[in-house]
């Protein structure tokens, strides 16, 4: 090679972080950045594939079914607790995260940024599906964006009350719905009594959620979550079907309010009538010989030393020709103090 040739040195070859791209880091390693994204994510990934299955029954007759709706969410609930289980717990639900903060399990200081993640993960969800099946919703309904009638599209993206259903009994439905919900997370994730294997929770809370929604859903749609159903609401209203989301049987705030009393009513039945009766079991120490070695005994202060002449201690005969005797420090071994 010539001798203007030059080898770059590696420390000059090393990139250096631009401070737009350190302070990004330092802002993720936050702890409720994170928790924040890590419901948006999961909640984004649950509703993508629960509306989606909602969008497959309502737009074909060959192609989705109730019980498909009911596996969309259900699994769509398993694969967010994989996602965001280790970072925030993955509520997915803001009645979830109001019930941990109303008992005293979370700070309410997390509530907002809990919740603003699952309403823009499932806001974001929801134009995701219109995308998707924007050509088959507009052929589907012939071009009309309609909220009732035979070729409603609205109600994939939110909950409706069916035709056999008042607004009250669709809010006690709701109330009951959410709270075996709440009742069984608790059951679910409580390490005192019989929770569900290390590494099959997410499945066992997605199992949850089919069986609620296959023996308990077709009355009211089973929102049981105010984050799955309001801000695709939202979105519906401002794509393109209007007020009539927010107007028709006057439904909309039901889903938002009932699904927060009932799951902290199912946490309260669970915590007084479950929770408070089991026994505490009595903590046992690994090693016995480790409390053993702690046992050391002294002899009162109040007691002279008592000196014991043995062929192992030194003896010096004094002028008075009475024996002096030297006593020898004990070995470690044998000193023993007391500890409760």
């Amino acid at each position: 090679m010539g001798s203007g040739c030059c080898f770059r040195s590696p420390c000059n070859s090393r990139m250096v972080s631009s401070p737009v791209v350190v302070r990004a880091q330092a802002i993720l390693r936050k702890e409720l950045v994170r928790e924040f994204l890590a419901e948006l994510i999961s909640t984004y990934v649950m509703m993508v594939f629960g509306l989606g299955a909602v969008a497959h029954m309502v737009l074909g007759d060959k192609f989705g079914s109730f019980l498909g709706v009911n596996l969309g969410f259900g699994f769509g609930v398993t694969m967010g607790v994989h996602i965001a289980g280790k970072i925030s717990g993955a509520h997915m639900n803001a009645a979830v995260t109001f019930t941990n903060c109303a008992l005293g399990r979370m700070p309410w200081k997390k509530f907002p940024v809990y919740v603003l993640g699952q309403f823009l993960g499932s806001f974001l969800a929801a134009a995701t599906i219109y995308g998707l099946f924007y050509t088959a919703i507009f052929n589907y309904s012939d071009g009309q964006l309609t909220v009732i009638g035979p070729t409603a599209t609205a109600s994939i993206f939110a909950t409706y009350l069916p035709d056999h259903m008042t607004l009250w009994r669709g809010f006690l439905d709701e109330v009951l719905l959410t709270g075996l919900l709440q009742l069984c997370l608790f059951a679910i994730t409580d390490k005192r009594n019989n929770p569900a294997q290390q590494g099959t929770q997410a499945v066992v809370i997605g199992l949850l959620v089919v069986i609620i929604g296959v023996s308990l859903g077709v009355n009211s749609g089973y929102a049981i979550n105010p984050s799955r159903d309001l801000p695709p609401r939202f979105f519906t209203f401002i794509a393109g079907w209007g007020f009539q989301v927010f107007r028709v049987q006057d439904w909309w705030w039901v889903p938002v309010v009932a699904p927060p009393l009932g799951a902290y009513l199912g946490g309260i039945i669970y915590l007084v009538f479950i929770g408070s009766t089991i026994p505490q079991e009595p903590q046992i120490l690994e090693n016995p010989m480790e409390y053993e070695d702690c046992k050391i005994r002294v002899l009162p202060t109040t007691m002279p030393p008592q000196v014991e002449i043995s062929s192992l201690t030194p003896v010096s005969v004094s002028n008075d020709n009475r024996p002096s005797v030297w006593p020898v420090t004990p070995l470690r071994d044998s000193i023993h103090i007391e500890q409760f």
